[in-house]
């Protein structure tokens, strides 16, 4: 695939706080890419520099060969659709999708061909006539998102466009968005803290925390072959625990020696063991490599959500099986469940689900005081 565009080394401040730290991201043609991470992790800023309403402090951005730095964002071949679609209220909905091409003076005839080829695609035909202030959320991000791909930009960048929708409309746009992307053939530069939203519409994932790029990879590789605990943590949710490696195949923890199948590692390396809560298969307290004790018990639907504490160290685990509170439990856990992280500056800070259950607990008592 062709690289599109290229960040080099990219910095940027804001009042003397550092919002990009040196961040180097190259995006390729047709590709749909998301920038995921915490509110002030720098994504925003990084889709802002790329459209040019933010001017680096240090770096390069290069789009299809040219230093674009200086370049103001009108001349760029980019568009964005922000989370405020911004549409104009006095307007129909064939005339906000056809501004673009009014302003650059589009025979009428070929304006109305390529308005009505948008409007298709976002699947609006029969709305032109109407107000954009009459329509739901879902039909105004679709304008919006219209009225930025007539001018059939070689990259669309949109930032968080869904989270003002209500959860099953957001759902339905997700795939609708991944649609448009491929039916237009141009790449997508999306930005979100959702972590659902980015596995389930990407190509490309480029987690980010505090300035820095933390990950890029496949929605899968992401998931299952996190970089370290912050990845493993916002990706999902993850038992986190201190190990050792002993040798190739074989870690330590929770004080239990495990088959793995990670190596490279040195002998007796301190490591983060990372296990999901859907890959730890419950047993008979006999059987399990673990045992410990139901602490907390969820039921969200397909699953429960049970919070087991093992040598106080609260693990979650995730099961079909009902549990009753207080139940003593074993846990088995296969050789492919466990991933093995070295240790980073975000060791020791996730994957331990007292705090979890704490403010259960914390909630418990307010409520029994209150009655009292």
């Amino acid at each position: 695939m062709k690289k599109i565009i290229e960040l080099k080394n990219i910095t940027k401040s804001f009042d003397g706080e550092v919002v990009l730290d040196h961040i180097d991201l190259d995006i390729y043609d047709n590709e749909f890419l998301t920038l995921l991470g915490p509110s002030g992790c720098g994504k925003t800023t990084t889709l802002r520099l790329i459209g040019g309403f933010e001017t680096a402090d240090e770096g390069d951005i290069i789009f299809m060969g040219e230093n674009i730095n200086n370049m103001p964002p009108h001349k760029r071949n980019v568009n964005t659709v922000f989370q405020r679609y911004a549409l104009f209220p006095h307007l129909n909905v064939f005339e906000n999708v056809a501004f673009p091409l009014r302003e650059k003076r589009v025979p009428k005839a070929e304006v109305e061909q390529r308005v009505k080829e948008m409007l298709t695609m976002v699947a609006l035909t029969g709305f032109e006539h109407r107000s954009v202030t009459s329509l739901s959320g879902g039909q105004q991000q679709r304008v919006a998102i219209a009225r930025a791909l007539i001018s059939r930009p070689k990259v669309l960048l949109l930032d968080e466009p869904l989270a003002a929708l209500d959860l099953k409309l957001r759902k339905d746009m997700q795939q609708e968005l991944k649609n448009i992307q491929k039916a237009m053939g141009i790449t997508f530069v999306f930005v979100t803290h959702d972590q659902e939203e980015a596995l389930s519409m990407s190509d490309t994932v480029v987690v980010m925390s505090e300035g820095r790029i933390q990950q890029i990879g496949t929605p899968i590789d992401i998931y299952n072959e996190p970089k370290n605990a912050f990845v493993a943590d916002f990706i999902g949710e993850s038992n986190i625990v201190d190990g050792v490696m002993l040798e190739d195949r074989k870690v330590a923890f929770s004080g239990h020696v495990f088959d793995c199948v990670d190596f490279g590692f040195e002998p007796k390396e301190p490591v983060d063991v990372v296990v999901r809560p859907e890959d730890v298969d419950i047993v008979s307290e006999d059987k399990g490599m673990l045992k410990g004790v139901v602490t907390s018990v969820t039921f969200l639907g397909v699953h429960y959500e049970i919070i087991v504490d093992i040598n106080g160290f609260k693990w979650m685990i995730q099961t079909t099986d009902f549990l009753d509170v207080d139940e003593h439990i074993g846990l088995f856990i296969e050789p492919e469940a466990i991933h093995i992280m070295k240790k980073s500056e975000y060791s020791g800070m996730f994957g331990d689900y007292s705090s979890f259950s704490n403010e259960l607990d914390e909630l418990s008592d307010a409520e029994s005081e209150s009655e009292e």
